[in-house]
């Protein structure tokens, strides 16, 4: 059972007042609107761009019983994994960057904070670049004219995107339960066209193939696991703004369902637009798909908005937090710094039609250190903590700043996955929790 152990000890005023924790009376998200989050989330085109990562010039390296089924392992992962761990969150109501303070101590936890806003920064811009061409191919299709460059159409969406995220939660509940009914229409749309249309060449490229059940389909599962770590990573930054009431049976049919059908539904519709096309990029292929222009507005008008959601839950207020917690800077700074350094990402790199290979190696790369960082945490919470945590010392001047039993677990985590970039969140994972646990075990830490 979790326990918050209250002291005399007053939160420290060098923390910013953004990471202190949240009450259960100014929480502002229900159990829809929490939904809503991850239904948006799910129907990006960072998934399509992952769904066809299996296809290789057009014919899928893993037949559609595979695909459903490495989608299916990962997503049952991603929802056990964003359950348990979202309970420091939502039993204290302090975020990600503080939680890490229970492993790492005060300053290691703003320096492991970069291993999970580091990505973020990376998809954020992704998202963003991605948005920047459908929003292009709109302006083309609408005015005849084809000089605007597309970056003057992505800084603009990173402008808007940054003003939406600087009212917080309340603003992106808001706008992603709106946007992700539209956005949903949509995915669910281009996969019955794509059905009734192409089902010939589905049939003959995606279902016939004997695929793998090999190295590919456990790579895949890698790479869709990998595709959330950053954002499971950081739940209790999501559930404590989660209005209370909410068992932990409950709170995992709020995270299983939205990502099941989202995450689910976005992937194999990335797969079959490769498969029908041959094109890796979503946004270029569904371009070739639909002549039609006005089909063209609507399907880019849908990317656009998937990237909006996407990015104001899991890409702008994760990095937020961790600008905040290493340089005390107040969150509206944060923000605006957020949007800027995704900007200097470079996401064109990544969006190209040849780098949909790369996007994977990515994740693979991130997982290397993810995989050990999760594993840690929930070891630390409900191993050595048993989930009772003295909350206001974790804010206090005189908490540890290190503690190097952590940083050697990822270490190793991390050295050990890097031999097997495959199944590097698997073998992280369990390496950095084994290592983890035994260091516990034989030295003496004081809780």
């Amino acid at each position: 059972m979790a326990t918050v152990l209250t002291s005399n000890t007053s939160p420290s005023q060098s923390v910013a007042p953004d990471l202190r924790p949240i009450d259960a009376a100014h929480r502002s998200v229900g159990p829809l609107a929490y939904m809503g989050m991850w239904l948006g989330d799910g129907f990006n085109i960072g998934n399509m761009t992952l769904g066809a990562g299996i296809v290789v010039a057009g014919v899928a390296t893993l037949n559609l019983l595979q695909t459903i089924l490495a989608a299916a392992i990962a997503i049952i992962l991603i929802s056990l994994i964003f359950t348990v761990n979202d309970q420091f969150g939502y039993v204290t109501g302090a975020p990600y960057v503080i939680q890490l303070r229970l492993s790492f101590g005060s300053q290691g936890a703003r320096w492991a904070s970069l291993l999970r806003g580091i990505p973020a920064i990376v998809w954020f811009g992704f998202q963003s670049w991605t948005g920047a061409l459908a929003v292009h191919q709109i302006f083309q299709v609408l005015t005849g004219n084809n000089r605007v460059p597309t970056m003057v159409w992505f800084v603009g969406l990173q402008i808007i995107q940054v003003l939406l995220a600087l009212k917080g939660f309340r603003s992106i509940k808001f706008v992603t339960g709106l946007i992700a009914t539209v956005v949903m229409v949509g995915i669910l749309a281009i996969s019955w066209l794509l059905i009734v249309r192409h089902h010939l060449v589905l049939w003959h490229r995606f279902v016939q193939p004997a695929g793998s059940w090999g190295w590919p389909f456990w790579g895949l599962i890698v790479a869709f696991l990998g595709n959330y770590t950053a954002i499971f990573e950081s739940a209790a930054d999501y559930s404590r703004e989660l209005k209370p009431g909410q068992s932990m049976k409950h709170r995992a049919l709020l995270y299983v369902l939205p990502i099941s059908f989202a995450y689910g539904a976005t992937i194999l519709t990335g797969a079959m637009l490769a498969v029908v096309t041959g094109i890796a990029s979503p946004v270029n292929a569904m371009a070739q798909l639909f002549h039609n222009d006005v089909m063209t507005v609507l399907v880019s008008a849908f990317i656009v908005l998937g990237v909006i959601t996407t990015n104001t839950v899991a890409n702008i207020m994760p990095p937020t937090y961790m600008l905040t917690g290493l340089f005390r800077m107040p969150q509206q700074l944060a923000t605006t710094l957020v949007g800027i350094l995704a900007i200097g990402s470079c996401p064109w790199l990544l969006v190209q039609d040849s780098s949909s290979a790369g996007l994977a190696l990515f994740i693979h790369i991130y997982s290397i250190f993810l995989g050990p960082m999760t594993a840690i945490i929930l070891v630390e919470y409900y191993g050595h903590r048993r989930q009772k945590v003295v909350v206001s010392t974790l804010y206090h001047p005189q908490q540890p700043k290190y503690r190097r039993l952590a940083p050697i677990a990822l270490v190793v985590g991390a050295l050990s996955a890097s031999f097997v970039v495959n199944l590097s969140w698997f073998v992280g994972f369990a390496v950095s929790g084994c290592v983890y646990w035994w260091l516990l075990q034989h030295h003496r830490v004081t809780v």
